[in-house]
C-alpha cells in the first residue's frame, strides 16, 4: 500500500528537488483544510464523532501517509505516561511529568541526529509539540487542586479540576490540523470548543452582533480568514523553495562563497537565514489556517469591530519579525506559542510565590529550550550568543534610545526615524550572524560559517561590553546626556516655550483685543522664564534628594502648572 501511496509524491519531489516526505508534509498540511471543514459540519451535539474523527485523521497520517508505527508508539508512551503522572498526588507531580517527558524525547532527539538526514520526516517535530501540551497539562491538573487563593488569573483560566475522559484526551493529544508540526494549545482550549462554550457571547454583548453562522451550528464561519492564511502560507512556501535554490547552507560553506567580498558575505547569510524563515513562516501559517478553519483559532469578538477574532494560535508574525528593532521584538514575534510555553509553565513556575523571576528562571527557561530542541551543538551556540545580544540590547535600549525622544519622553524627536532603521538593520544582520549555528546545527560547520564573516558579531559583543561597562566613561556620559535633557535648563526652557505657545493659541480668541500681555505675562518674559526654570530645578533636585524617581518626573507638566499659577495672577 505504501509504495502506491509514495509514487506521486516521489514524482512531485523529482520535479520540485524536495525530498518525498518533506512533499507529504506539506500535502497533510493542505489535506487538512477540507478535513477540518468536515470535522466544523459533525454535529455541535456529538462531540464523541469529532473525537473520533480527529483520532482516525490523525492515526492516517502518522502510519498511512508516513508509516511511523514506532512514532505512533512514542506518542502514545508521552500521551499515557503524563495521563498516569497526573493521578500523584504531590506538588512535585508537574516536575516528575516534566522530567519523564523531556527525558522520553531527548532519547529520540539523540536517535535522529545518530540517522542524521533532515529530508526524512520522524516523529521528534510532533513529539516536541506534544511535550509542550503534556507538561502544560500537568501544572493544569495539579492547579485544579489547589485553592483560588495560591493561584494566578491565568492558572484559574487553564487548570483543571476533573480529568477528562479518554475519548477527549486522545484528541486533544491527536488533534490532527496541529499535530505535526503545531500550533500547541492547552486542554481548557480543547474542551471549550468540543463543548462549544469556547463560541458564546461575553456577557453584555448585544446577540445580534454575533459572528454569523450557518444552519444551527455555533462555530462561526471561518472560510475567508483560513482562505487568507492559505494562500500566505502557499506564497511562503513557493518563497522558499525558489530562494534556497540561492541561499542555501551547501553554497556557504563553498569556495565560491569566498570569492565575494566581506559585505556581500554578510548580506547573503542574511539571505540565507531570511530564507530558512520562510520554511517556518509557510508551514505554521498553513497549519494555523487549517485550525482557523476547524473553529479553534476562534478568539472572541473585536469589540470595535463586531467581527470575530482568529488569532488564538497564531505562532508567527513575519512583519513584526523582518523590522524587529531589537531583539525582544524579534524573538517575541518569532514561536509565540513555545514563548508563552516556556513563560507560564517554566520561568514562572520556578518562581517563588511572592517574588519576581531572576537568574534562576531565566536559567532555568534556557536549558529547557535548549533541551527541547534537541543536542546539536548549534542550538546551543545560537542560544548563549542570543542571550548575550539580549542583554546588550536592554543596555543600548536603556542608555540610547530616550535621547531620541523630548526630554519628557512623552513624543519621538525627527530623528527617531533614523535611529529606527539603524537599529532594524544592526538587529537583523546580528541575528544572522547568531541564528546561523540554528541551521548549520553541526559546531565545524557553524564555526567555518562565522570564519568566513570575521566573526563581526563577536567584535560588536566586546565593544558593546566595553561600552555599556561601568568602568568607562561612555555609559556615565549617555545617563548625563539623559539627566541633561531631562533637568537641565535648556531642556526646561523649550518646555516653556512650547507650553506658552500652545497656551497662547488656546486663549487667542478670548483675548485678542486685549492690551494685556496673553496670559498674563508681565513686561519681563524672560525673566519670568527663568524663574519658571529656577521652580523646575529646585522640584527636581527636592525629588533627588528624597530619593524619590526622577525619570518618570513630567517635566511638560510641571512647566505647565507653573504657567497657569502665573496666569491666575
Amino acid at each position: 500500500m505504501l509504495p502506491y501511496i509514495n509514487a506521486p509524491f516521489a514524482y512531485v519531489s523529482s520535479i520540485l528537488g524536495a525530498s518525498t516526505d518533506e512533499i507529504k508534509l506539506i500535502f497533510s498540511f493542505y489535506l487538512s483544510y477540507p478535513l477540518a471543514a468536515v470535522l466544523k459540519r459533525i454535529p455541535d451535539k456529538r462531540p464523541w464523532q469529532k473525537n473520533i474523527f480527529i483520532i482516525a485523521i490523525s492515526l492516517f497520517y502518522l502510519v498511512g501517509l508516513f508509516d511511523l508505527w514506532g512514532g505512533l508508539l512514542t506518542l502514545a508512551i508521552s500521551a499515557t505516561g503524563a495521563y498516569l503522572i497526573t493521578f500523584i498526588d504531590s506538588p512535585y507531580m508537574p516536575w516528575i511529568g516534566f522530567v519523564f517527558l523531556m527525558s522520553h524525547m531527548s532519547v529520540n532527539h539523540i536517535v535522529r541526529m545518530n540517522v542524521g538526514d533532515d529530508s526524512v520526516v520522524d516523529i521528534t517535530g510532533a513529539q516536541m509539540v506534544m511535550i509542550m501540551k503534556l507538561t502544560a497539562f500537568c501544572w493544569n491538573v495539579q492547579d485544579g487542586r489547589l485553592p483560588d487563593s495560591e493561584l494566578s488569573n491565568f492558572q484559574k483560566d487553564h487548570r483543571i479540576k476533573e480529568l477528562p475522559g479518554i475519548l477527549d484526551y486522545a484528541g486533544w493529544v491527536l488533534f490532527f490540523p496541529a499535530l505535526m508540526a503545531g500550533p500547541a494549545f492547552d486542554y481548557c482550549d480543547y474542551r471549550r470548543y468540543i463543548s462549544i462554550t469556547m463560541f458564546a457571547l461575553p456577557p453584555g454583548v448585544d446577540p445580534s452582533k454575533a459572528p454569523p453562522t450557518r444552519k444551527k451550528r455555533k462555530i462561526p464561519r471561518s472560510g475567508t480568514p483560513a482562505a487568507i492564511k492559505a494562500v500566505y502560507g502557499t506564497i511562503w512556501i513557493f518563497a522558499y523553495l525558489k530562494f534556497s535554490s540561492w541561499y542555501n547552507t551547501t553554497f556557504l560553506l563553498s569556495d565560491k562563497y569566498m570569492t565575494y567580498s566581506f559585505l556581500r558575505r554578510v548580506f547573503i547569510l542574511y539571505m540565507l537565514l531570511v530564507t530558512t524563515r520562510m520554511k517556518y513562516y509557510g508551514v505554521w501559517t498553513l497549519t494555523e489556517g487549517a485550525c482557523i478553519l476547524s473553529g479553534i483559532g476562534y478568539n472572541g469578538i473585536d469589540l470595535k469591530t463586531g467581527r470575530a477574532k482568529w488569532d488564538r494560535l497564531q505562532n508567527i508574525r513575519p512583519w513584526e519579525i523582518e523590522t524587529a528593532e531589537n531583539t525582544r521584538a524579534f524573538l517575541g514575534s518569532w514561536n509565540i506559542n513555545t514563548n508563552l510555553w516556556l513563560r507560564n509553565y517554566m520561568y514562572l513556575r520556578v518562581t517563588p510565590k511572592g517574588k519576581k523571576p531572576g537568574f534562576r528562571a531565566t536559567l532555568a527557561t534556557f536549558v529547557t529550550s535548549a533541551f527541547w530542541h534537541g543536542f546539536y551543538p548549534g542550538y546551543y551556540l545560537a542560544f548563549v550568543l542570543a542571550s548575550i545580544l539580549q542583554t546588550i540590547a536592554k543596555n543600548g535600549r536603556r542608555l540610547i534610545r530616550p535621547l531620541f525622544f523630548t526630554p519628557d519622553g512623552s513624543a519621538p524627536l525627527p530623528s527617531k526615524k533614523y535611529y529606527d532603521i539603524f537599529t532594524i538593520l544592526l538587529t537583523q544582520i546580528a541575528f544572522a550572524f547568531t541564528a546561523a549555528p540554528f541551521v548549520f546545527l553541526g559546531f565545524k560547520s557553524s564555526i567555518i560559517v562565522w570564519t568566513r564573516v570575521y566573526f563581526y558579531v563577536f567584535f560588536g559583543v566586546a565593544i558593546s561590553f566595553a561600552l555599556f561597562s561601568r568602568s568607562l566613561p561612555f555609559r556615565r556620559m549617555l545617563q548625563k546626556m539623559q539627566q541633561d535633557r531631562t533637568t537641565g535648563t535648556a531642556a526646561i526652557k523649550e518646555v516653556v516655550k512650547e507650553e506658552q505657545e500652545a497656551l497662547s493659541r488656546q486663549s487667542t480668541n478670548a483675548s485678542w483685543m486685549q492690551k494685556e500681555p496673553i496670559l498674563g505675562m508681565p513686561e519681563d518674559p524672560e525673566g519670568e522664564v527663568d524663574e519658571i526654570v529656577r521652580e523646575v530645578r529646585r522640584e527636581i533636585e527636592e525629588r533627588r534628594r528624597r530619593g524619590s524617581l526622577v525619570q518618570g518626573f513630567d517635566v511638560r507638566k510641571a512647566v505647565d502648572e507653573k504657567l497657569r499659577q502665573l496666569k491666575k495672577h
